[in-house]
């Protein structure tokens, strides 16, 4: 994990309860599949309890997929929802309006979870197979990597 707790089963047990709720509960369409929230954390969806394995998380993320998939099918773009947990003067959206909300925060996440994959793994790129990155051995991209940082750091103090 990151230094902000950021971790992959997190991100995916977070991700389920965004679209069981986006596309469930906005709806009207709620899932029997909702995840528990502890009103105590307000980051409580963003990591796995002692008692929510792997497999537990990852098979609450296929239903969530499946009840997305149902609502999505089931409704016309231009169907009204209103989201619950937003100030009700501006909590009516359509279908639209979620699916692009729900698909750029997904792409989000799953690049996080790119970056903490590879600190798991020191994989990069694409695949271990086909990382489709330019070769290099661990000096190289450490000397890549130095290099990036020292432009970084050079940009950041001609700001100040």
């Amino acid at each position: 994990m990151v230094p902000t707790g950021t971790n992959l089963l997190g991100l995916v047990k977070h991700q389920a309860g965004v679209e069981l709720g986006y596309f469930g509960d906005t709806f009207g369409r709620p899932s029997e599949d909702q995840l528990p929230w502890d009103e105590a954390d307000s980051m409580s969806d963003m990591w796995a309890t002692p008692a929510e394995s792997r497999e537990f998380i990852a098979g609450r993320y296929r239903r969530a997929w499946a009840h997305s998939d149902a609502t999505i099918d089931a409704l016309t773009l231009d169907a009204i929802g209103h989201v619950p947990w937003w100030p009700p003067d501006r909590n009516e959206v359509t279908l639209h309006h979620i699916l692009v909300r729900v698909a750029t925060g997904t792409n989000r996440h799953a690049g996080q979870a790119d970056i903490i994959r590879e600190l798991i793994d020191g994989t990069v790129g694409l695949t271990r197979e086909n990382p489709n990155m330019p070769p290099g051995d661990q000096d190289w991209w450490q000397s890549y990597r130095d290099q990036v940082e020292h432009a970084a750091r050079k940009a950041s103090q001609d700001q100040q």
